[in-house]
């Protein structure tokens, strides 16, 4: 399978809803709107039922405003045991003039629930494909180191509510 056939986009319009008190779209509904789109991708290469892992890296580069629009391109930019990595970029348009931006990139991870399916590899095809797939031992690498940490990290997490911690 190949990033293009594992392509989600969906487009939104910036509402007065979506704005914050910078007047520009509220980064949480952002990033639900993202986990959407990419959950699609994730679908697309495992044809069954996935979860959102971890949303491992998002980069904020350009706020989205009142009368803009911006549109969310998701693909699998790299396929582990049971785990798909998703690319992600946000781009905008201001609506009255045409001018199109970057706003947001972000890369996310996906896990297989059914420990039977086997996952096919994913083949780039467009230099921007190749450029990320190149690079995802890297950054699967890096997951794994966090991962360790983060474990060690919650053993000392308290769970006492904060009146009862000695």
């Amino acid at each position: 399978m190949n990033c293009q056939q594992t392509l989600a986009i969906t487009s939104h319009r910036v509402l007065v809803s979506d704005l914050n008190e910078h007047e520009t779209v509220y980064g949480g509904r952002l990033l639900e709107l993202l986990d959407s789109t990419a959950s699609i991708s994730a679908s697309h290469i495992a044809r069954t039922e996935t979860a959102t892992a971890s949303l491992d890296h998002f980069n904020f580069i350009a706020p989205f405003k009142l009368k803009d629009f911006f549109y969310i391109e998701t693909y699998v930019s790299g396929v582990g045991k049971r785990s798909i990595e998703i690319f992600a970029k946000i781009i905008g348009e201001h609506l009255q003039t045409g001018e199109r931006f970057l706003g947001a990139t972000a890369f996310l991870t996906f896990v297989v629930l059914d420990n039977e399916t086997m996952l096919e590899p994913i083949t780039p095809v467009s230099k921007e494909e190749k450029a990320l797939c190149s690079k995802y031992p890297e950054r699967k690498q890096k997951q794994i180191d966090q991962l360790k940490q983060q474990k060690e990290f919650r053993q000392r997490i308290s769970l006492a509510l904060p009146w009862q911690q000695k």
